[in-house]
């Protein structure tokens, strides 16, 4: 079987690889397909011919696409495997989640964004920095986004928070509904008050609306 490769398959090539990995729910948005059965069948052609992988990783968790080398050379990709780690793959989902939810809101384009991935590129072969889990730019305006999903120790974020101030406009964190962790970081925009502050629920909201239009 021959496929001729489209725009859009180099589109989902290039967001599934600098966000590690996707959902077919993301990609559907992300790729600009007109519904989920349309990206479905693409994506099923795409498996088919090897251009993309698919793995069940978690139970209750949709199956995950990754980029194989064989795409990774099309777009001139890093050829090294990303690690799936276990214990972030609902937080990484949550990520997608918000990065829909934020273009949708701050009417931004998938090329305002760099994601942590390309983020930490850029570091080159320097001591691992923070990096926020991705960023863009609005009206010349630069802002990191933060999805918190559980408490971490308190000196831990506020060295984060701090960086956030230090190195970009708006630092918007996107908390799930845990009142210590809210605490935490509503006590810290005393401080730094370039924190924003948006309830993960709102996203989910959004792009479940998203994926039923």
């Amino acid at each position: 079987m021959r496929i001729k490769l489209v725009e859009r398959d180099y589109v989902v090539f290039r967001e599934v690889e600098r966000w590690r990995y996707c959902l077919g729910r993301h990609i559907k948005i992300l790729a600009g397909f007109p519904s989920q059965r349309s990206c479905d069948r693409r994506l099923k052609v795409l498996l088919e011919m090897g251009f993309l992988n698919r793995k069940k990783i978690i139970y209750g968790v949709p199956s995950i696409y990754t980029l194989p080398f064989k795409a990774k050379m099309l777009i001139g990709a890093n050829k090294r495997q990303d690690k799936i780690r276990l214990d972030n793959i609902i937080h990484d989902i949550a990520v997608l989640d918000t990065a829909i939810y934020m273009m949708s809101k701050y009417n931004i384009s998938l090329s305002d964004i760099q994601t942590e991935k390309q983020l930490h590129s850029k570091d080159g072969f320097s001591i691992r920095k923070h990096q926020p889990d991705f960023v863009f730019t609005k009206d010349n305006k630069t802002y990191c986004v933060e999805v918190e999903l559980t408490l971490k120790a308190k000196d831990r974020l506020e060295n984060n928070i701090k960086s956030n101030f230090l190195n970009f406009d708006i630092q918007i964190w996107v908390l799930e509904d845990n009142p210590k962790l809210i605490r935490v970081i509503k006590d810290n925009k005393l401080q730094y008050p370039n924190i924003e502050i948006t309830d993960i629920k709102e996203v989910r909201n959004y792009v479940e609306f998203r994926n039923n239009n």
